[in-house]
């Protein structure tokens, strides 16, 4: 979770909502993939975190499922990403912050627990929720103060 919290700040420095997510190789405890979110960037509102690693790898391995991978992630998924982390087959999706508003695993549409839904990932959340949280509290806290400015 350390190396997805990095890749939030990243996206933070570019002025990007910041949301990081590695992916990992259980087997061999390495990252294979990491992102932050990039939807001003890219001009695309798909560019999540999560999308961009899930893009990278099956690119990578030029293949369209990467099961067997799992997916750290800063923020719950929306159901955007819960939908494609379906579609991919990952194992396991472990995220820090829980998203009452947007997130799509535990709240709103609770994607993985639709009958339409093929595959359903093992889930952890709350891991190093706090700081997860804290660098988005942080960073819309700033966006409205400048705003008053």
């Amino acid at each position: 979770m350390q190396a997805a919290l990095e890749e939030a700040k990243k996206a933070q420095e570019i002025d990007e909502v910041p949301i990081g997510a590695v992916l990992v190789d259980p087997k061999e405890n390495k990252i294979v993939a990491a992102g932050g979110n990039r939807t001003r960037e890219q001009c695309d509102p798909t560019a999540h975190a999560e999308i961009l690693c899930i893009r990278e790898l099956c690119s990578w391995q030029e293949v369209q499922r990467i099961p067997g991978y799992d997916l750290y992630v800063t923020l719950e998924p929306c159901a955007m990403c819960a939908a494609a982390i379906s579609f991919a087959r990952l194992n396991r999706v472990i995220f820090g912050a829980s998203d009452p508003k947007g997130g799509g695993v535990l709240h709103g549409g609770k994607f993985f627990e639709q009958s339409t839904c093929h595959h359903k990932p093992e889930i952890t959340h709350g891991v190093l929720a706090e700081e997860c949280g804290s660098i988005l509290t942080e960073f819309f806290k700033n966006k409205r103060e400048e705003k008053k400015a």
